[in-house]
C-alpha cells in the first residue's frame, strides 16, 4: 500500500518534464522578399519546433458518496463541462502549490453513480500539503487503470 502512494503521489524533488529530442523544422516559404533579407530572417526560416512531452496520467476509480477526495494536496476549481451520454459532469482541478503543473479531472461514472472517477495528470514537484487521515481508507477503496 505504501508503494502505491509513493507512486501516485510522490513526495520528493522536482521532476524534470523536459522536451523530447524530437527536432522538427518548419518550412520556409521563399519569395523575392524574404531572398533581400536573408541574413536577418535565416532563424525565422528554420525555426525549430520541440514536442512538449506528455505529462504522466493516472486514472482510478474509488467508491464514494463525495465527489471531491481529501488527498493531502490542495486544488482550485478551474472549470467544468457536461460529458456525452452522462447526466454527471467532469470537473477540473489545478493544485495550487506555486510552480506545480499537476492537473486532475473528477467525473462521476454514467453506469453507477456511487464511483468517482479521479485522473491525475503530472507528478507533484513538492511534499504533501496536509497529512490526510482518511488516505489509507482511499488507497483501499481504488482501482488503478494504467496511463492512457
Amino acid at each position: 500500500m505504501e508503494d502505491m502512494c509513493q507512486v501516485l503521489f510522490p513526495c520528493s524533488s522536482s521532476v524534470d518534464h523536459g522536451l523530447s529530442g524530437y527536432d522538427t523544422q518548419c518550412a520556409a516559404q521563399t519569395t523575392a522578399s524574404s531572398l533581400s533579407h536573408h541574413n536577418s530572417n535565416e532563424e525565422e526560416k528554420h525555426k525549430i519546433r520541440k514536442k512538449k512531452e506528455r505529462e504522466p496520467r493516472f486514472a482510478f476509480q474509488t467508491r464514494s458518496q463525495v465527489d471531491i477526495l481529501d488527498d493531502g494536496y490542495r486544488w482550485r476549481k478551474y472549470g467544468q463541462k457536461a460529458v456525452k451520454n452522462n447526466p454527471f459532469p467532469r470537473s477540473y482541478y489545478k493544485c495550487t502549490q506555486q510552480g506545480c503543473r499537476v492537473k486532475k479531472q473528477v467525473q462521476r461514472l454514467s453506469g453507477d453513480e456511487g464511483v468517482v472517477v479521479t485522473t491525475y495528470q503530472g507528478v507533484h514537484t513538492h511534499p504533501v500539503d496536509k497529512p490526510s487521515d482518511n488516505f489509507h481508507h482511499i488507497l483501499t477503496q481504488m482501482h488503478i487503470f494504467p496511463s492512457f
